[in-house]
C-alpha cells in the first residue's frame, strides 16, 4: 500500500474527544466538560442578527471586534490578544511557530494530551515530566529540560488542579522557550496567571469560550501574549481563521460578564454538591477548580462504571492511561443531571458489593 504521509504521521496516534452523541440524542452528557447551561442570550440574539452580507465577505482576518471586547473585559491592550478557531488552534499555532525536529516541547503528565499530539505533527522532540505526589509542579526539572515550548494547564485537567502563581513565576523568569499557560478552566478557579503577560515577553494565556461562556459549538478561543510573540504567531496564522459568525456571537458573549459569572456561580455550587455526594459513596475527590471532577471509585472499578453508566445513557470520561485506569473524570452537570449520575453510581455499587 502507498505511504501518503510523513514518517512522523504515520507513528502517531490520533487524538481522541470525548464521545459527541448524535444531535436529538436522550443522554445525560457528562464526559467533555461542556457547560451545562445555555450560552448568553445576548450571543443568541446576535447569531439572530446575522447579516447575509457578512457570510458573503470575507471576515475581518485578525477578528477585531472581538479583540476590542476582550480588551475591555481583560484590561489588556487589544494587540496583546491572538483569536483562533478554538483554544486549540491557538495550541497549534504555537506549536507550529516554535517546535521542530530537534527542539523539545515540554509539559508534566499527566494533562490534555493533545499537547503531545499537536508536537508529534511537527516531528519535535518530546518530554513529558510526572506531576510529584499531590499534583506538586515538578518545576525544577521543567526549567532543566530547556524546551522551546513548555504547556502548563491551570486549572489542568483531569486533576482539577490550579498551579501555584509563585511556581509559574519561576518558570516564566528562568524558562529560556515560549511558557504557554492554557486556562481553559479559568473562569471556574479562584486565580489566573494574566499579570505574567504583562511582565514577561515569553509567556502566552491561552482562553476559551467553550467552558465559562458555553459557547462549545461556536469553536472560539485566544490567546493572551506581548505583541513581540504574538507577531511570530500572526505569521503562522490562516489568513482568515475566524469566521464571522464566531467573531459577532462570541464578541456579545465575552461582553456579558454578568450572565458568564452567574452561570459559572450556579456550576461552582453545583460541583462542591457533587464532591459531597461521591464522597458519601465512597469515591476519592480530588480538588477541582475547574468545571469537572477527578474520582476515585471505592472498588477501583473506574472502568466498570463508565461502561455501566453508558448503558444508562450517562456519558462520563475514562482515560485509559498510566495513573488513571482507576479514575473517572466527571463533568459537573445541572443538579438535577448530577443527582441522576449519583444515584446510578449507587445502584452500581450495590451490585459490586
Amino acid at each position: 500500500m502507498t505511504n501518503y504521509f510523513r514518517s512522523n504521521v504515520e507513528a502517531m496516534a490520533s487524538y481522541v474527544p470525548g464521545e459527541q452523541p448524535p444531535r436529538g440524542t436522550q443522554v445525560i452528557k457528562l464526559n467533555s466538560n461542556e457547560n451545562p447551561y445555555p450560552p448568553s442570550p445576548a450571543a443568541l440574539a446576535a447569531l439572530q442578527d446575522i447579516d447575509g452580507e457578512w457570510l458573503r465577505r470575507y471576515p475581518e482576518p485578525f477578528g477585531g471586534e472581538f479583540r476590542q471586547a476582550a480588551s475591555k473585559v481583560l484590561g489588556v491592550p487589544s494587540d496583546w490578544i491572538i483569536v483562533g478557531n478554538g483554544s486549540d488552534e491557538i495550541l497549534s499555532i504555537v506549536i507550529r511557530s516554535c517546535a521542530e525536529p530537534g527542539r523539545k516541547v515540554v509539559y508534566p503528565m499527566p494533562t490534555y494530551v493533545l499537547y503531545r499530539t499537536l508536537t508529534q505533527m511537527q516531528a519535535a522532540d518530546i518530554l513529558e515530566i510526572p506531576y510529584k505526589n499531590d499534583n506538586v509542579l515538578p518545576v525544577a526539572e521543567l526549567i532543566a529540560a530547556d524546551g522551546a515550548v513548555t504547556f502548563i494547564a491551570s486549572p489542568n485537567s483531569p486533576s482539577g488542579h490550579v498551579v501555584p502563581s509563585e511556581d509559574l513565576r519561576k518558570l516564566a523568569s528562568e524558562l529560556p522557550g515560549v511558557l504557554v499557560i492554557d486556562e481553559a478552566y479559568v473562569d471556574f478557579a479562584e486565580e489566573s496567571a494574566l499579570d505574567l503577560v504583562q511582565r514577561y515577553e515569553n509567556v502566552i494565556l491561552i482562553r476559551t469560550l467553550s467552558k465559562g461562556y458555553s459557547l462549545a459549538g461556536l469553536r472560539l478561543g485566544f490567546g493572551i501574549g506581548n505583541p513581540k510573540l504574538l507577531d511570530g504567531l500572526f505569521k503562522v496564522k490562516d489568513s482568515y481563521n475566524i469566521d464571522a459568525i464566531a467573531c459577532n456571537v462570541g464578541t456579545a458573549a465575552i461582553s456579558d460578564q454578568a450572565y458568564k459569572n452567574a452561570c459559572v456561580a450556579k456550576v461552582k455550587a453545583s460541583r462542591s454538591l457533587l464532591a459531597k455526594d461521591l464522597k458519601q459513596l465512597g469515591f476519592y475527590v480530588w480538588d477541582s477548580q475547574g468545571n469537572f471532577l477527578l474520582t476515585q471509585p471505592p472498588q477501583g472499578n473506574a472502568e466498570y462504571l463508565y461502561q455501566k453508566l453508558k448503558e444508562q445513557k450517562i456519558l462520563i470520561r475514562y482515560f485509559k492511561q498510566p495513573g488513571l485506569e482507576d479514575k473517572l473524570r466527571i463533568t459537573v452537570g445541572t443538579d438535577e443531571q448530577n443527582q441522576i449520575l449519583v444515584q446510578a453510581l449507587r445502584d452500581l455499587l450495590r451490585v459490586g458489593e
